[in-house]
């Protein structure tokens, strides 16, 4: 399927690795120029060269912290006026309720909400202008199923899906979405860190963590960046324009509900 993207420009943060490689690759691979942002220099030059060979369109990198409000100036400056905006930053670290005070929420509230209700504000104007523009915010499944131990993610992600909420239905008359996708466990550098919590909580192997992990899982296995990315690069794309603020899954089925 042509996605009819190919030419227009796309600011992905975090995507030097991981579900924000993955995207920047399905964006690339739909001809679609990009600004690539990650803390790591190396990963991240690494990433974009690849992705210039493979899929010849022009990327700009950033090496910045995204949830950084002077360092997140920097990436804006060099993204200009993107057509599509992919907001994606790490989670916050897993816990317990009581291990938690206000410095540690306000850390989860600036990286998981406050920082892609930034981008949208600065980028949405020029999309409005234009008539055209695409949204998308990489969340969580625990907004539509709260995860005990993320508690910080919960709460900062479900912020942002209520601000994402309202604001798409106020831009979508002129002709841009605003859409938010629901990873469950993929395999990433953040699956593995929440594998070696329950290594770590349980005593047991990787092996047997990731095992017991997937048997929550219906479709029995960890998702990939790459199927994560084209799911991404349809929402982005001339197709998806009559989709408008909705929280769509992927999580292999984990999420037990109708609706």
């Amino acid at each position: 399927m042509d996605l009819g993207i190919k030419g227009k420009k796309a600011l992905v943060t975090a995507s030097s690795k991981g579900l924000g490689l993955g995207c920047a690759r399905s964006l690339a691979a739909a001809g679609v120029d990009l600004v690539m942002n990650a803390r790591g220099i190396d990963a991240l030059e690494e990433a974009a060269e690849a992705i210039r060979d493979e899929f010849d369109v022009k990327v700009t990198i950033v090496a910045a912290d995204i949830t950084n409000e002077d360092t997140r100036e920097q990436v804006l400056r060099a993204a200009g006026e993107p057509d599509i905006l992919v907001t994606n930053a790490g989670g916050p670290p897993p816990g317990a309720w009581m291990e938690w005070d206000r410095d540690d929420f306000i850390a989860a509230l600036g990286a998981n909400m406050l920082t892609p209700i930034a981008l949208m504000k600065a980028c949405l104007p020029s999309m409005i202008d234009r008539g055209w523009g695409r949204v998308v915010n990489i969340t969580s499944q625990s907004v539509k199923s709260p995860i005990p131990v993320l508690g910080l993610s919960n709460s900062a992600r479900a912020g942002l899906t209520g601000y994402v909420a309202g604001t798409s239905r106020q831009v979508a008359g002129s002709g841009v979405t605003i859409n938010n996708l629901l990873p469950g466990i993929h395999d990433t550098d953040r699956a593995t860190s929440l594998d070696q919590g329950v290594m770590d909580a349980e005593g047991i192997t990787r092996e047997e963590a990731r095992a017991r992990r997937q048997a929550g899982i219906p479709a029995g296995r960890y998702g990939t960046p790459e199927e994560f990315g084209a799911a991404c690069a349809f929402l982005c794309s001339v197709h998806a324009g009559f989709i408008v603020g909705q929280n769509l899954l992927l999580d292999g089925g984990a999420v037990n509900s109708t609706l």
